[in-house]
């Protein structure tokens, strides 16, 4: 039940995935009816947003109980007595689930529009509110307090403060316009507040601005399956080579009860930044946050210094989450993909040089996790086989918990190989709207077997180190 068109890609990317999802070993096992019939529906599910918004809580600081009760009346405040249920996950206890409303088809659009960029208009359809600095473009007499309709442009082609714009835009509901067009457009520069506050999204999911921001972090699915595939013990060294915004680090520390210790690098500063506010704020004192190029973590002579960052001598963790750069093409939802074929293929040779470092610097017996939130063959499998080719010292190992499917066919690994690594793909859901009549219907094992499966692309693959060759 598509509301929104499949999500578009430059031509010589979409001739790519075709070749991809069109392989002949996936052929071969499946025919050629049900490999085009699970690639369409990927292009379908990959514009829209996934089914639940997914919170993890801070069991640093609070129960899963006490925090589940909290949201739940913040969430009644929100959606004004509406009933939606806050659920506990039965394999992931740190989690809760709050299932998404809509498509809503029913809603009625204003005379006054304003248009988003794609990016603020992803984060509105995931329940934010609309902040000035993602205003394109507004209607001409826009006032503070006006019914507006918000639409996407989802092709970057709206100019900034037109007074209206034809091309392609996708409606995400209606709002009230905190300000006014000329404040919002003021030569004084952007301001940072909220510009529409959403009354009437398409899809109606709470917002998180300044709830309980010391006990949830909101997080997809698959990203907390990460962590406790880890499953990092007190009293370990543990390392998250590509930690930024720090999600996952926060969730490493947490299950380690923080004690221990987690390096976290990644070489934007201002991301670091913000993994440092993440663990201040969650109350977390294990981290230690740097601004480092993993490539380049690994140092070939013994320091003697008591420096404690990077670059590490090898063998120097206990454990090692390697969530690489990827091209992203599993974050849900989007509309119109941008990268360039040149910037898709560009990861795989970066992914191997982290991977790399990363081998280097596990003890044995020592556990590495390797991710992506990307759907591509050479980002994922691919990897794989080139790791175990690569390094006889790595052997794969099952993942617990087995939550997504199974890996994918066409990169040469055994059906064996495939079961040990998990990978979420939104195709194995039929998209489905949900309203509250639905949700009420629904029976709660349904509903986390929905969630499992409707979230964003993903990729996991555990190994272990055997020895220190």
């Amino acid at each position: 039940m598509s509301f929104f068109p499949k999500i578009s890609f430059q031509r010589e990317v979409e001739e790519y995935l075709t070749q991809v999802f069109r392989n002949n070993e996936l052929i071969t096992a499946l025919g050629t009816q049900e490999v085009e019939s699970k690639y369409q529906s990927l292009l379908s599910h990959l514009s829209h947003p996934p089914a639940f918004t997914i919170v993890r809580v801070n069991t640093h600081l609070a129960s899963v109980k006490h925090v589940k009760k909290l949201l739940f009346e913040e969430i009644q405040k929100q959606f004004k007595g509406l009933c939606v249920p806050v659920l506990e996950h039965p394999k992931l206890q740190d989690i809760l689930l709050i299932p998404v409303i809509g498509p809503r088809r029913d809603l009625k659009k204003h005379v006054s529009e304003v248009i988003v960029g794609a990016h603020c208009g992803y984060a509105v359809l995931r329940g934010a509110h609309v902040y000035v600095p993602g205003i394109i473009s507004t209607s001409r007499f826009m006032k503070a307090g006006d019914l507006v309709s918000v639409y996407s442009d989802i092709e970057g082609k709206c100019k900034r403060g037109a007074k209206e714009f034809d091309g392609v835009k996708v409606f995400l509901g209606n709002g009230i316009s905190e300000l006014s067009r000329s404040e919002i457009f003021s030569s004084r520069g952007p301001l940072n507040g909220m510009g529409i506050r959403m009354i009437e999204p398409v899809y109606l999911s709470p917002s998180f601005d300044n709830v309980l921001p010391s006990h949830l972090f909101l997080q997809n699915l698959p990203s907390v399956v990460v962590s406790h595939i880890l499953n990092p013990q007190p009293g370990e060294r543990i390392l998250d080579m590509c930690a930024a915004p720090g999600g996952k680090t926060t969730h490493l520390a947490t299950l380690m009860h923080d004690q221990g210790e987690v390096i976290a690098m990644d070489k934007i500063a201002n991301k670091v930044k913000k993994i440092k506010q993440n663990a201040e704020l969650l109350q977390l004192n294990c981290i230690k946050a740097f601004c480092y190029d993993g490539t380049k973590a690994l140092s070939v002579e013994k320091r003697e210094d008591e420096q404690e960052g990077p670059p590490f001598l090898p063998e120097s963790f206990d454990r090692i989450l390697l969530d690489a750069p990827c091209s992203g093409m599993g974050q849900r939802p989007n509309m119109a993909y941008s990268l360039t074929l040149k910037e898709v293929t560009s990861y795989q040779p970066l992914q191997r040089k982290l991977f790399t470092v990363a081998v280097k610097l596990l003890k044995p017996r020592g556990v590495l996790v390797y991710s992506t939130c990307t759907i591509t063959l050479s980002e994922n499998e691919e990897q794989v086989a080139w790791a175990l080719k690569t390094f006889p010292c790595l052997q794969l190992q099952p993942q617990e918990p087995h939550i997504g499917g199974e890996g994918m066919r066409g990169a040469g690994l055994s059906l064996d190989q495939l079961k040990l690594l998990q990978r979420f793909d939104p195709s194995a859901v039929t998209l489905q709207g949900m309203d509250s009549n639905s949700l009420q219907d629904s029976r709660e094992d349904d509903l986390i077997s929905l969630a499992n499966k409707d979230c964003i692309g993903f990729f996991i693959a555990k190994f272990i180190k055997s020895n220190s060759k």
